[in-house]
């Protein structure tokens, strides 16, 4: 049974003694409860640090009010004041063991589903068809897909829509280079990215190539047939290519998540008509634009939202407007979430603006763009190839399962076929972790023998505490799981992490932020270890009970990493 967050559990009875002492209404987070690392605490109550100049009191007189009035007897050790008015909070023996022990077989591990759960469209990857899939994507569909994960297993309903690049005057070239190649009728295209610069080099080139490519764009818009059926072979053929990279990369997004820019064009007219209607547009050199308020340039001027250009095209901002109305007006989505670079961050700042202006976003929903810093190079600069150009992703992908081959090598003794299997966990799970560990709006440097170390905050590292825990397991054979038991401070450290896990998920949940999970995986995996280096467990002068309450805290451990894990996308081998 779920239980939830220890330290909302107690900052719900700090709150329940202030209001029996002080008469005072907090909620369990403005009780400011956090794990401490003195010695002899658990966790700290710093309530009475931020409510003593609003109460006129000194904070270690709130403190003791907190200490006389706290019901938790039957779950804390008598607490202390400390310092100018810190309350150290020490959890009782039997409730910690009782509690740890009844995480064993619970898949969820203590972790609660949400009371009231939302309903998000999350927008996420979002390449552009014809084009190779390179490592600025990356970011995108790594963060996209551990959110889509957290949000789904606290019980949220997610849909994923892949917003792809798919409409607009390129694939009049394309389609007409596509027939020029005699691509219609095997629909196959080997490199995406050769096929558009050849394209665009005719485009360049050849006037009489773009004058047809000019024609065939009018086509596409006036919906000829022929035109068309090209049109959906060029995004089939560039959707498979999409697909490999997203089972390569162990992403859940699937030909069905597509809803690119093709999908909203039906719904341009409307958005302007209703823009219109509720007198948000203007005409600014002749295009139409909406001024949502707070928005200015350099110079103070008001910053224009073009939803329609001079020449009667529409842009991105028509598209994003018409994405919102279709999410929350015809599929009734509670929340909009955008996993888009941070350069875009003004873009939907002033798209969600509008959305309210126009009355497609309400008071009951939110829009939140989850932006994202850069990928650098080792020399901190932007990633590139060699010769300058986009590192093309599966093939950073496919280097990272050889890099891990190598590594797996090293120390396996598992047979070929397995360690493929397991070369391709460490890999891909090496370069999914080495982006969300880092907080995900900053810069990162990309580098392989950091993020495939052994040591320190690395996939690897988690991955291999893990399969000490299997190990373990398998080496104890028949022998049985016991009542949790507390003989040593490495015992007494890892129960009070392993009840961690549920603030973990929480703090990732709320902030779209997957690194305060790594770094809770990580702390677990390196509280296992200090475990394991000094609490014996098979060694044959170990008591049966103390044998039985260790490998129970070794399944939890093995249950937790494979859990937060498979929560970020990656994978936890039971043998390395």
């Amino acid at each position: 049974m779920a239980h939830g967050d220890v330290g909302r559990e107690l900052g719900a009875r700090v709150a329940g003694a202030l209001r029996r002492g002080l008469g005072l209404e907090i909620t369990p987070d403005e009780a400011v409860i956090r794990p401490s690392t003195r010695d002899g605490a658990d966790y700290q109550a710093n309530a009475a640090m931020s409510l003593a100049k609003k109460l006129g009191k000194a904070p270690r007189e709130v403190a003791q009010v907190i200490v006389d009035n706290l019901d938790s007897a039957d779950m804390l050790e008598p607490p202390e004041i400390a310092g100018p008015g810190f309350i150290n909070l020490r959890l009782r023996e039997e409730w910690l063991t009782a509690r740890v022990g009844s995480l064993l077989g619970d898949t969820r591990l203590g972790v609660p589903v949400v009371e009231r759960p939302r309903r998000f469209a999350l927008d996420y990857s979002s390449p552009n068809v014809a084009k190779e899939m390179h490592i600025g994507h990356l970011r995108s569909a790594i963060i996209g897909d551990a959110v889509l994960r957290l949000l789904r297993f606290s019980g949220h309903e997610v849909v994923a829509h892949n917003h792809l690049g798919d409409w607009g005057t390129p694939f009049g070239m394309l389609i007409e280079h596509l027939l020029d190649e005699g691509h219609a009728a095997d629909g196959e295209i080997s490199d995406l990215n050769r096929f558009y610069q050849e394209a665009r080099q005719k485009f360049d080139a050849d006037p009489t190539f773009a004058d047809r490519a000019r024609a065939r764009v009018v086509a596409l818009q006036g919906g000829d047939e022929e035109t068309l059926t090209l049109w959906r072979e060029l995004v089939a053929e560039s959707t498979r290519h999409f697909q490999k990279v997203y089972e390569l990369l162990g992403i859940s997004l699937t030909p069905a998540d597509v809803y690119g820019e093709s999908f909203y064009n039906p719904y341009l007219d409307t958005v302007i008509d209703e823009l219109t209607a509720k007198g948000l547009t203007e005409i600014s050199d002749g295009a139409v634009c909406v001024f949502p308020p707070g928005f200015s340039n350099r110079e103070g001027e008001p910053l224009p939202l073009i939803v329609r250009k001079s020449d009667g095209g529409y842009g991105y901002a028509a598209t994003d407007m018409a994405t919102v109305r279709y999410w929350i007006t015809e599929r009734g989505m509670t929340d909009l979430l955008y996993a888009v670079g941070t350069p875009q961050a003004q873009h939907f700042a002033m798209i969600f603006a509008a959305s309210r202006q126009a009355g497609y976003l309400g008071p009951e929903h939110s829009a939140v763009h989850i932006g994202f810093g850069t990928i650098l190079g080792e020399d901190g600069k932007t990633i590139r190839t060699r010769a300058g150009g986009s590192v093309k992703l599966v093939e950073l992908l496919e280097e990272a399962v050889e890099q891990a081959a190598k590594t797996v090598a090293e120390r396996s003794s598992l047979d070929t076929e397995r360690q493929a299997d397991v070369a391709r966990a460490v890999g891909i799970g090496a370069v999914k972790y080495a982006d969300l560990a880092n907080d995900r709006e900053k810069d990162y440097v990309f580098t392989w023998s950091r993020m495939l170390a052994k040591e320190g905050n690395t996939s690897v590292y988690l991955q291999y505490a893990n399969a000490r825990c299997q190990s373990v397991l398998r080496k104890a054979g028949d022998a049985r799981f016991g009542d949790i038991e507390l003989t040593a401070p490495a015992e007494r450290a890892l129960l009070v992490k392993l009840l961690q896990l549920p603030a973990a998920i929480s703090a990732a949940v709320e902030g779209y932020a997957p690194h305060k999970l790594t770094g809770y995986l990580y702390d677990l995996a390196s509280t296992f270890t200090t475990f394991y280096d000094s609490c014996p467990i098979l060694r044959d002068d170990v008591p049966a009970p103390v044998r039985g309450s260790r490998l129970a805290l070794t399944r939890i451990t093995s249950d937790v990493l494979v859990l937060g894990l498979d929560l970020l996308g990656i994978g936890a081998p039971t043998e390395l």
